[in-house]
């Protein structure tokens, strides 16, 4: 049967990642697709780093920050960047790229949701992303679609997604708003959701792979701030993300969270996750 990896990462500024030893752990992870966010950089810096490599990159529109990309071992057979209604710039953070994969096709999306901070415009703007990635994500899931989205979505989505989640209640990326649309994005299809703040809504039907792979245990982490000894205590969140439509979460072989073995050794603040997908022709 023929097999895909998938990686996805927050590079937290690829020159940096790159200096810092990105391309070690890439020649030897044996990826075939990875999708990075938090680029910060333009179209050469990307082809520089990765000669080897198929470039799909979307740029944020204000330079140096946000920005996403998707890097294939094949050229995708098509790519897409515009994103929820006209008057909202995405720009740098949801790119979508189609590949044929055993003669299907397979939809490949690098998202990076906002931070957003509570009760603020940037709030504002987060909750635009998540209104328009929940219209994106049922399109997607239609048809019995093959469909990834992969990234740093910023949203721990339970309990078991953040260490310190009691101290977090209030703040973004735990916020009981936040958490409800992930509640109705991996709801069963054709079921009334109760988010966990208590609105309701349909469930998409997506499946979160790590969670399902790892069952109801604490983390695993794919995020630590660089201050501290949040690293090294293991104090992190869980924000990286491959939602899967029910179709290709059914070919999920395996999942790793690619944590760096010693806090010296990182190249990002967050760690690649991988995922191995074995399908049928």
């Amino acid at each position: 049967m023929p097999h895909l990896r998938i990686a996805s990462v927050n590079v937290n500024g690829i020159r940096a990642a790159v200096r810092n030893g990105m391309r070690t752990w890439l020649d030897a992870a044996d990826i075939d697709i990875l999708t990075l966010q938090e680029v910060r950089a333009q179209d050469e810096h990307l082809e520089e780093a990765f000669p080897d490599w198929e470039i799909l990159h979307d740029p944020a529109t204000a330079k140096g920050r946000a920005g996403v990309a998707v890097l294939s071992r094949k050229p995708a057979i098509a790519a897409r960047r515009d994103f929820g209604p006209e008057d909202f710039d995405s720009a740098g953070r949801w790119l979508e790229a189609d590949f044929e994969i055993g003669g299907r096709p397979l939809t490949v999306v690098s998202a990076y949701v906002h931070s957003g901070e509570a009760d603020t415009p940037k709030q504002d703007e987060k909750w635009k992303f998540l209104d328009a990635m929940t219209v994106r994500l049922e399109e997607l899931a239609a048809d019995d679609a093959l469909a990834l989205v992969t990234g740093d979505l910023n949203v721990g989505h339970r309990e078991l997604d953040i260490r310190n989640w009691r101290g977090n209640r209030k703040k973004a990326g735990f916020l009981p708003r936040e958490r409800a649309y992930f509640d109705r994005f991996l709801g069963a299809a054709g079921t009334v959701v109760t988010g966990a703040d208590g609105s309701t809504g349909p469930g998409l039907g997506w499946v979160d792979i790590g969670r399902t792979t790892h069952g109801e245990v604490d983390g695993p982490y794919t995020w630590w701030s660089m201050r501290g000894k949040a690293f090294d205590n293991d104090s992190g969140w869980r924000i990286d993300y491959h939602l899967a439509t029910p179709a290709l979460a059914a070919c999920a072989t395996g999942y790793t969270v690619a944590r760096a073995a010693t806090y010296a050794e990182r190249w990002s603040d967050h760690a690649p996750v991988i995922v191995d997908y074995t399908y049928e022709q």
